[in-house]
C-alpha cells in the first residue's frame, strides 16, 4: 500500500476524492483537531516559466485567504492554506457528497427540487457578495450535494487564481465557457452580476438537460456564443422560466442581485406572488448588442487571451484559428504578404463604428469558427499572447512547406505587438483580409493576405498563405 503523505506535520492525505484541471481533492485527517478535512492540492501552470508559476501560487494563496472570510452553512468553509512542496494546498471542510455535475448525468431535475437547491446556493452567494467576495466559477461541478440533502458551493475564486479563465499558454482547453456571463467571455472582469448569470446557467442546465449556449464542436465557437449572450430559451423550467430569463439577461445591470434572486425563489417555493419578470431589450438595443459583440469580441480578444478561459468539460480541441508566419523569412525585411498574423489592437485603436466582418452578419451572430473567415478572425485573438495555441492552428502541410518550427515562429513574433484585421472576405475555404501589423518598436505595415484553410477533426487549420 502506498505510504500516506503528510503535510505541515499535521495533515495525513488518505485518499483522492475528486479533482479536475486545477488540482486534486484529498480526504485527509487533521491530527491536531482530530477531524476529517478536505485538502485541495492545486496544480501550477506548466511550461510558462518560474515567474508565472510563482504568480499563480501567490494568487491562489491570496484567493484562498479571501474565501476563508466567508463562513456560511451553504458554502464549503476554508480553514487555511499551506505553501508546501512548492505549491499551494487549501484546507477545507469535508462534506461527504456528490457534485451536481455528477447527478445531472442521470438526467435533468424536477423544478421543485431545483428551487430548493437554488435557495441554498443563493443564500451562500448573497452572503459572499455582501462580504465583497465574487465566486467567478459557478457551475455544476462546484455545487456539492451532501448525503443529508445539504447543498454547498465550493472553490470561491480558485479558477481566477489558477488562471482558469484564460486560454492556457499551451493552447489547451482547461474548462468550459458554458457557464460564463457574456461580459466575462468578452474579457471583462467578473462581478457579482456575472455570478448571477452563472447561477442562472447552472440552474438552466439542471432543468433543461443542457447548457444555455447549447453545444459546439469547437471551443472558440462556444466562447463566441457565450460572448454574444444568445441562449436557447428554456422550455422545461415551468414556474422558474421568468426568473431564469432575468438571471440570463445579456445586460448585467438588468439581472437581479443574488439577494433578490433568493427572495424570488423563496416566494416560488411558498406559492407566493413574485415580482421579477423577464425584460426584453428594445429592438435597437438588441441589434446594437449583437453588432457590438462581434466587433468587441475581435477587438478585446487580444486582452481576453490573457483574461478569458475557455473550459470545455470534455477537455478536447485546441482553439481553431489561422495564419502563421513563414519561418524562413527575415524578420526585419519581410513584407506584409509574408508576415505572421497577430492579435487585434486595443479598443482605442479601432473606431467604434467599425462594421463586423462580412462573414458575421449581426442578425445571426454565428460562432467564429463555423466558416473559414470566422476561424481566421478567431486566430488573431491568440497572437502574440498565446503563441502555442496559434502554432497549433497550422496544418502539418503548412509547417513542412515553410520549414516552420515553434522556436522560429515565436522568435519571429517578438518583433510584433499586434495586427489589425479588416475587410475580411471568403470564398469557401479561401479567405482574404487586410492586415495592418504593429511593430514592437513602433510603426506599421499594411498588406492584403489570402489564406487557404482546411478542416481537421472539426477544426479549421491554416494550410497556406500568400499575398493578395
Amino acid at each position: 500500500m502506498e505510504e500516506i503523505r503528510r503535510l505541515a506535520d499535521r495533515f495525513d492525505l488518505i485518499e483522492p476524492v475528486g479533482g479536475g484541471s486545477m488540482g486534486t481533492v484529498w480526504r485527509a485527517r487533521d491530527d491536531n483537531l482530530e477531524r476529517t478535512v478536505a485538502v485541495k492540492e492545486l496544480l501550477l501552470p506548466h511550461g510558462q516559466g518560474e515567474q508565472k508559476a510563482d504568480e499563480a501560487k501567490n494568487r491562489a494563496l491570496r484567493e484562498a485567504r479571501i474565501a476563508a472570510r466567508l463562513v456560511h452553512p451553504h458554502a464549503i468553509t476554508v480553514f487555511g492554506v499551506i505553501d508546501e512542496q512548492d505549491r499551494p494546498w487549501i484546507i477545507m471542510e469535508y462534506l461527504p457528497s456528490t457534485s451536481l455535475a455528477d447527478k445531472l448525468r442521470d438526467g435533468p431535475m424536477e423544478v421543485d427540487d431545483v428551487i430548493r437547491l437554488a435557495i441554498q446556493l443563493c443564500s451562500a452567494l448573497a452572503a459572499a457578495h455582501r462580504a465583497g467576495i465574487v465566486h467567478r466559477d459557478i457551475k455544476p461541478g462546484n455545487v456539492l450535494l451532501g448525503d443529508d440533502d445539504t447543498v454547498k458551493i465550493t472553490d470561491f475564486g480558485i479558477s481566477r487564481a489558477m488562471g482558469d479563465v484564460q486560454l492556457t499558454a499551451t493552447g489547451e482547453i482547461s474548462g468550459t465557457p458554458a457557464f460564463l456571463a457574456p461580459e466575462v467571455a468578452r474579457g471583462e472582469d467578473a462581478t457579482s452580476a456575472s455570478d448571477v448569470f452563472s447561477l442562472g446557467a447552472t440552474l438552466y442546465t439542471a432543468l433543461e438537460g443542457g447548457t444555455p449556449y447549447g453545444t459546439a464542436e469547437n471551443p472558440i465557437a462556444l466562447l463566441y456564443r457565450a460572448s454574444s449572450g444568445e441562449i436557447t430559451p428554456p422550455t422545461k423550467s415551468g414556474i422558474l422560466t421568468p426568473l431564469l430569463n432575468r438571471l440570463l439577461d445579456v445586460r448585467p445591470d438588468s439581472r437581479p442581485t443574488m439577494t433578490e434572486t433568493e427572495r424570488e425563489l423563496r416566494a416560488l417555493a411558498a406559492g407566493e406572488p413574485t415580482t421579477l419578470v423577464a425584460e426584453e431589450p428594445p429592438p435597437k438595443a438588441r441589434k446594437g448588442m449583437l453588432i457590438g459583440v462581434i466587433v468587441v469580441f475581435l477587438v478585446l480578444a487580444a486582452v481576453a487571451a490573457a483574461a478569458v478561459v475557455v473550459v470545455l468539460n470534455r477537455g478536447e480541441d485546441t482553439p481553431s484559428g489561422s495564419a502563421p508566419p513563414p519561418a524562413s523569412q527575415s524578420q526585419s525585411a519581410a513584407p506584409p504578404s509574408s508576415e505572421p498574423v497577430a492579435p487585434p489592437p486595443t479598443p482605442s485603436e479601432v473606431p467604434s463604428s467599425s462594421p463586423p466582418p462580412p462573414s458575421t452578419p449581426p442578425s445571426s451572430a454565428p460562432p467564429p469558427a463555423q466558416t473559414a473567415g470566422q476561424a481566421l478572425s478567431a486566430y488573431y485573438t491568440l497572437i502574440p499572447g498565446n503563441l502555442q495555441a496559434g502554432f497549433a492552428t497550422l496544418s502539418d502541410n503548412f509547417k513542412r512547406s515553410r520549414n516552420q518550427s515553434f522556436e522560429r515562429y515565436s522568435s519571429y513574433w517578438k518583433t510584433y505587438s499586434a495586427v489589425t484585421v479588416s475587410n475580411v472576405s471568403e470564398t469557401g475555404n479561401t479567405v482574404s483580409a487586410t492586415l495592418t501589423y504593429v511593430l514592437a518598436g513602433g510603426g506599421t505595415k499594411t498588406g492584403r493576405e489570402t489564406f487557404v484553410l482546411v478542416q481537421q477533426d472539426g477544426r479549421w487549420l491554416i494550410d497556406s498563405q500568400r499575398a493578395g
